[in-house]
């Protein structure tokens, strides 16, 4: 091989070591949080009465009451026709029934919230669900609290309907 070949060589295997490394590396996102991932190795060695899978070795548990668990597995749209089913009004529960997901409504920092919800409604802006998207803007803002949080509401082909301040 070539001189020139050799170095175009070690370049690409260079750039894919590169590559593999930093995939391996986490998630990426830099805030330094652990996410409760370890290795059964890690586990093994620590000697606090941790099982590796993060249990307990003398079979107390940590587990939180069923409750909590229902309400942690369910979705955001799930949470929020709940909370709406217990508090709303009729028309707000009519209108949050058309509901199909909610996003960016778990995270909030109150400096620049947003979310969005998204609904079987059909038509955007001039379609039938310009009305009930208040109605849903009026009960999220009941759900979620923020100093400075925007819900936008979308229809079916992800259209806007309108939006409110939460």
């Amino acid at each position: 091989m070539g001189m020139k070949t050799k170095i175009a060589l070690g370049a690409v295997v260079g750039i894919a070591v590169i590559g593999a490394m930093s995939a391996n590396s986490g998630d990426g996102d830099g805030d330094g949080k652990s996410d409760g991932r370890t290795s059964a190795s890690a586990g093994e060695k620590s000697g606090d009465g941790a099982k590796a899978d993060g249990g307990k070795a003398d079979g107390a548990s940590d587990a939180k009451p069923a409750e909590d668990k229902a309400v942690e597995k369910a979705s955001q749209a799930e949470q929020f026709k709940a909370f709406v089913q217990k508090n709303g009004s009729p028309n707000e529960k009519d209108a949050v029934s058309h509901v199909t997901k909610v996003q960016g409504a778990d995270e909030q920092n109150d400096i620049l919230d947003a979310a969005d919800v998204y609904t079987d409604f059909t038509g955007g802006i001039m379609g039938e669900g310009t009305g009930p998207a208040k109605l849903i803007a009026s009960a999220f803002a009941d759900w979620k609290d923020s100093e400075n949080g925007l819900v936008t509401i979308y229809d079916a082909e992800g259209e806007l309907l309108g939006n409110g301040q939460f």
